[in-house]
């Protein structure tokens, strides 16, 4: 245990700075270290962590009560690929006027909807009604593999260095060598 001034002046040798570790014990713990390099340090730490993080995305896909054919399969199209990239989708029944009348219809679509993407997700809130709006949210079952650097290569030919692969079968140059 060294006093405050013989600590300073041995971290203003080594070139390094007196940081107060922890101020609320008796008495108050210092600590030599660089602190430009310490707080460097935790910067990348946090900026790691927060990489790491994933953030939940929704999207949100529009049907109408009288939806056509294709209609659907076009937004259907966008729901599995959604789902595929790993985000959640809420989907949305907007009612108009006499459609009010007939909630089953917007329920139909929705059910109908879990069922084609049934091995892709999981409903994770039940279709109900808000208003003129049905609202349906869908969880996915898998979340996709992060996007690698390398992406569109076959991890089993690793590259090797750019050393040319050696030829399957030998070539008649060098059966006659």
């Amino acid at each position: 245990m060294k006093t405050l001034p013989e600590a300073l002046s041995i971290a203003r040798e080594q070139g390094l700075d007196l940081v107060e570790v922890a101020d609320k014990a008796d008495p108050p713990v210092c600590k030599i270290m660089d602190f430009g390099k310490y707080r460097y340090e935790q910067d990348q730490r946090r900026k790691e962590s927060r990489r790491k993080a994933t953030s939940v995305v929704i999207k949100e896909m529009k049907f109408r009560p009288k939806i056509d054919g294709h209609d659907y399969e076009t937004k259907m199209k966008h729901v599995e690929r959604f789902l595929a990239e790993g985000s959640k989708v809420k989907l949305t029944i907007m009612f108009r006027g006499r459609e009010m009348a007939h909630p089953e219809l917007g329920r139909r679509i929705l059910e109908r909807v879990a069922q084609r993407v049934a091995e892709l997700a999981t409903v994770e809130i039940a279709p109900r009604q808000d208003g003129r709006n049905m609202t349906m949210v869908l969880n996915p079952t898998r979340r996709p593999k992060p996007k690698t650097q390398g992406a569109g290569k076959d991890p089993a030919k690793a590259d090797d260095g750019g050393a040319p692969e050696a030829p399957a079968e030998p070539t008649p140059a060098q059966v006659t060598a």
